[in-house]
């Protein structure tokens, strides 16, 4: 197992566009051949588009990106500057007049951190998809949907910490599979090798609340916690799947939130995960399902270790 570049994939291109004003930003991974495509979404608030045509029994086999954005609902503009992006490339389901391109999103709210009316809109999606053509190796932390997430939310956000964007991708033999993960969770994120916090909700003098453990002990009370939550991300491989399968794929790659992410899936986080297939590489779906889980996990521990401190947010780096 030999750990690469996430745009090693082939295939895959990605572009991100943020504002540092706004603390917010969208990130696309464009296939342009076209990637059999599948989605599971777990969280109770989510935000999405194009996610029904990936049901195995609709017509459209194949997908061209995956838009992640902050901004909330209003973030999901962003895909319309993709959409013209794909379409000015002659990119998309060819419906005879023009190319119609499938463009799936998943937005997470980040609208308490910095700017709230700067947001994702179509002019960013497309300057997204300009900003892919640049081959940018590194992206990780404070970039594209990652910009303005913050973690640990269970006491508001002056108990929280910056989350960020983290991707991880691995080669075995000829196959390669790889996540995109923005981390911006209600819950704390732990490191699976140690079982300990890493990064979460923290008291006035730094040290962690513990979000389960507090969560349990006021078991009677029912709050409303949507204050900014929803981790989303995209799993990429070049193997070889069919819709069916991209969806079980994408169904098992949400373990590595469960591992990395205590509480996971709550009402208040509207927990998505896309899988792109590009085609090239025959493997075992359960192979694939369990690599996925794997990437997952690195990829929110990635995010976490390189999110810089934002607008009064701090990061991993300021608890050491």
């Amino acid at each position: 197992m030999e750990e690469i570049n996430f745009m090693e994939i082939d295939g895959i291109k990605v572009g991100h566009a943020q504002s540092i004003e706004g603390a917010t930003g969208c990130t696309v991974v464009i296939c342009k051949e076209g990637a059999t495509a599948g989605v599971d979404v777990r969280g109770g608030a989510p935000g999405t588009r194009e996610t029904d045509l990936l049901n195995p029994i609709n017509l459209v086999q194949k997908i061209h990106a995956v838009t992640l954005s902050g901004g909330s609902a209003f973030g999901l503009d962003a895909s319309s500057g993709v959409m013209e992006y794909l379409e000015e490339h002659n990119i998309g389901f060819d419906v005879s007049v023009t190319k119609v391109p499938i463009v799936c999103s998943a937005v997470l709210f980040d609208l308490l951190i910095g700017d709230y009316k700067i947001r994702p809109d179509k002019d960013m999606g497309y300057k997204a998809c300009i900003n892919s053509e640049n081959n940018i190796k590194d992206f990780q932390g404070n970039v594209g949907a990652g910009m303005g997430a913050t973690i640990g939310k269970i006491l508001g956000p002056n108990h929280s910490m910056k989350g960020g964007l983290g991707s991880y991708c691995i080669k075995i033999g000829d196959l390669k599979i790889g996540a995109l993960i923005s981390v911006n969770c209600l819950g704390d994120v732990i490191d699976p090798t140690t079982g300990k916090i890493i990064a979460g909700a923290i008291n006035k003098n730094k040290t962690f609340i513990n979000t389960e453990q507090f969560m349990i002990s006021k078991y009677k009370e029912k709050k409303n916690l949507f204050s900014g939550n929803t981790t989303i991300g995209v799993v990429t491989t070049n193997a070889i799947a069919t819709k069916s399968e991209a969806t079980k794929i994408a169904s098992m790659a949400h373990n590595g939130y469960g591992r990395t992410i205590r509480p996971a899936h709550s009402m208040f986080d509207g927990d998505t995960i896309f899988t792109m297939c590009t085609g090239k590489i025959e493997a075992d779906v359960n192979v694939l399902g369990s690599l996925a889980a794997y990437v997952v996990e690195k990829a929110i521990i990635k995010a976490i270790k390189n999110a810089s401190s934002l607008h009064g947010y701090i990061c991993m780096e300021d608890i050491k």
